[in-house]
């Protein structure tokens, strides 16, 4: 009777906020789990509706729920949605200031927030820790939670602070939710978080409406044009690199096909303004790098092109799942040539360079920085990569891989997707701006704001908010950001645009490079692990005799699965057994027809073969005038 009563409580509350009549998969039965106290591990494939998991019973319950995620974007669009449906949220990340980050935090603690989102990084903080003591906490959700585990495709060490935060809230539950989990990876994540006892809820990761294919193909960028132009709909096609992705938008532009592109090294703005371009079907194709994709809620994509092979089946399985998520027929589409398997197994010593390189890397940091022997520690630098390999000849990528490496080794904390805030300063001086004319409405109404929310933009360049200027002018972000620059270029104001900028901290006093240690852990273990996740890859493109769909999902530990009859492998099994059936059929009619007797159809309808294919072997040796039908006979 109690679980009746709980049951009717969540689903009146999905009814209530989200409008929907009932739950879907495994959604109840992670949310009866979480609100009876277990720790909880819930695999859900992309689209699968992870989010009513946490959100349904952070508001069944008394405290705060804390949602642990590394997508900055995702949680300030679920703060923003969820607040539009009168729920208490909030959220905690990088770049808000310190009373910013207070007053949340003093709010969850006077419990006036139901939700509250908060990145990984900032669990560390001695502010965060201080404030959640005091905290009721209903439990904690760990979104993303492949990221906790050194077997993920994803790994990040900030993620190994959570189980920090278990030990000072230890009867709180958990609940990790991932969508892309291996066997080791869900034992693994259960024993980071240090799960009270093992408990895993898993929906099935088939589509039956998503075709997987692979084109093996010399010209991949012919074969992309003519993909694009056989099908209708919305599209991504992933890349591997930022050039390449403005490259391959350029190319589509020129073959008339409207497309736009995607990666983490444009301003945020602009990211934002492609991202609803494209999900308003402005233009038909994204172009872009794996930083695309997280927390898009696009249901009608209908194809999803890898022109460039992802390095794991984890990565390859989520972009793919981005396609068809309204349930309607899409496609999954990887380019792959014989180039690839080599491109593939090049990025192993891309990924891992030798150790004496990643020292090497460590050394150069130190008189970059100019740090003895002994000190550095808790020191943080701004990080130009294009700087530093022109300063000691070395490639990006190689120092990329080193910088992630001493990271996961304890030496430094490398943060390549930092935020700068925008800072501007009024050039004109106040009489100057006042006598001003020939201005826009929505330019005074900018001016009018600044001068309304921040002091001193006459002296000196100060940090600005622009959606807090969008809030308060009733203009949107982009509309702010596109006057800002404007009145730049008039020189009113000069305007800085927010952009990121990598910033190194040293996590330990520097060391001499003869004492250090790169454990096998962080090294050899790993990087094992990554040759696997690449020859899965490479194994899965040129496997042309198991069904697509039941190789990935055996991939993750589903055993009991079936060919599902639409992918490349499967149409191309079709096809031969279709046409080898076609020619037993013609056989056993002229066997049937030897006697030289006209024989009744119906004697032949009666072969032991589906009629389809007896009536087109039928009109086939019609056709080559290997038999003759008069009526309803049938002779040689």
């Amino acid at each position: 009777m109690d679980n009746q009563r709980h049951e009717d409580i969540y689903r009146k509350i999905l009814q209530k906020y989200w409008g929907h009549d009932d739950f879907r998969g495994i959604q109840r039965d992670i949310i009866e789990s979480i609100t009876a106290g277990k720790d909880t591990l819930g695999l859900m494939p992309t689209g699968g509706g992870k989010s009513i998991t946490f959100q349904v019973p952070a508001l069944a319950m008394k405290g705060v729920c804390i949602v642990i995620t590394p997508l900055i974007a995702l949680m300030k669009d679920q703060v923003v949605h969820l607040r539009k449906l009168s729920i208490r949220a909030s959220a905690v990340y990088s770049d808000m200031s310190h009373a910013e980050i207070l007053t949340v935090l003093e709010n969850c603690v006077l419990g006036g927030i139901d939700i509250l989102y908060i990145s990984p990084e900032r669990l560390a903080s001695e502010l965060f820790q201080t404030k959640l003591r005091h905290m009721k906490v209903s439990f904690i959700t760990v979104d993303e939670a492949h990221c906790i585990s050194q077997w993920g495709y994803d790994f990040r060490p900030s993620y190994l602070t959570i189980s920090d935060i278990r030990k000072l809230k230890p009867n709180t539950p958990i609940l990790a939710l991932t969508a892309t989990a291996t066997p080791n990876v869900i034992d693994d994540i259960q024993d980071k978080l240090d799960f009270k006892q093992k408990n895993v809820f898993r929906m099935s990761f088939e589509r039956k409406n998503l075709a997987y294919v692979i084109r093996k193909v010399m010209d991949k960028e012919e074969e992309m044009i003519h993909i694009l132009n056989s099908t209708e709909g919305s599209v991504i096609v992933y890349v591997r690199s930022r050039k390449r992705s403005k490259e391959i938008a350029e190319l589509l532009i020129k073959n008339d096909i409207s497309a736009t592109f995607y990666n983490a090294g444009l301003e945020h703005v602009l990211r934002d303004q492609r991202q609803k371009e494209w999900q308003n079907d402005r233009m038909r194709v994204m172009v872009a790098t794996n930083a695309f994709g997280m927390g898009i809620d696009k249901p009608d994509v209908r194809v999803v092109i890898h022109i460039d092979c992802p390095d794991s089946i984890e990565a390859y399985f989520q972009e793919a799942g981005r396609a068809g998520r309204d349930g309607k027929q899409a496609y999954a589409v990887m380019l792959y040539n014989d180039a690839d398997e080599h491109k593939l197994l090049r990025r192993v010593n891309e990924t891992f360079p030798e150790k004496d390189y990643i020292k090497k890397t460590y050394e150069h940091l130190a008189y970059y920085y100019q740090i003895g022997i002994g000190s550095g520690y808790n020191h943080t630098f701004e990080f130009s990569i294009d700087k530093f390999c022109y300063t000691f000849k070395h490639f990006p990528v190689l120092v990329q891989s080193a910088l992630k490496i001493l990271m996961r080794a304890g030496y430094i904390e490398y943060d390549e997707e930092a935020d700068s805030k925008a800072r501007l300063k009024f050039i004109l001086n106040r009489n100057e701006l006042y006598r001003l004319e020939h201005l826009e409405e929505d330019e005074t109404k900018t001016i009018t704001t600044l001068l309304r929310i921040y002091g001193g933009l006459f002296v000196d360049y100060c940090f600005i908010d622009e959606s807090l200027i969008a809030l308060h002018s009733e203009l949107s972000i982009q509309q702010v950001y596109s006057i800002l620059k404007g009145l730049s270029e008039k020189g009113i104001l000069h305007f800085i645009p927010r952009k990121k900028i990598p910033h190194i901290k040293y996590t330990q006093n520097r060391t001499e490079t003869e004492f250090m240690i790169i454990p096998k852990s962080v090294y050899e273990e790993r990087k094992q692990e990554f040759i696997e996740r690449i020859k899965a890859v490479i194994g899965y493109a040129k496997s042309d005799h198991i069904c697509r769909s039941r190789q990935l999902l055996r991939y993750f530990g589903e055993e009991k699965s079936h060919d599902c009859m639409q992918c490349d492998v499967c149409r191309a099994h079709r096809k031969g057994m279709y046409k080898h059936n076609i020619e037993d059929a013609q056989k056993a009619i002229i066997k049937l027809l030897e006697d030289k007797k006209p024989h009744h159809i119906a004697e032949i309808r009666n072969i032991k073969m589906p009629s389809e294919i007896i009536d087109e072997a039928l009109m086939t040796l019609v056709n080559e005038e290997v038999i003759h039908v008069e009526g309803s006979r049938v002779s040689l």
